[in-house]
């Protein structure tokens, strides 16, 4: 898998949710590097899942879809007639 990258002004809005999350639900401080080293440890070791997940969800996304095709497909068939 490829690493993910995040634009800069991205990666500096994850951090300030995270310091935010610790300042709101558990009424404590984190400064900004402990706070990005979370943000990677998550990126590093929790996002394979969320990423196998989406390409689960286009996967089926697209069966879907590749599915309505061969039905309009299959309704665009010439039906031969039969022999009297």
């Amino acid at each position: 898998m490829k690493p993910l990258r995040l634009e800069k002004d991205d990666r500096a809005d994850v951090v300030k949710r995270i310091q935010d999350y610790f300042a709101t639900e558990l009424d404590s401080e984190i400064g900004a590097i402990p706070a990005e080293l979370l943000f990677n440890f998550f990126t590093e070791h929790i996002g394979p899942y969320y990423y196998n997940q989406g390409l689960k969800d286009a996967q089926a996304v697209f069966a879907q879809g590749l599915d309505d095709v061969n039905d309009k497909i299959y309704g665009l068939e010439q039906r031969a007639r039969k022999g009297r």
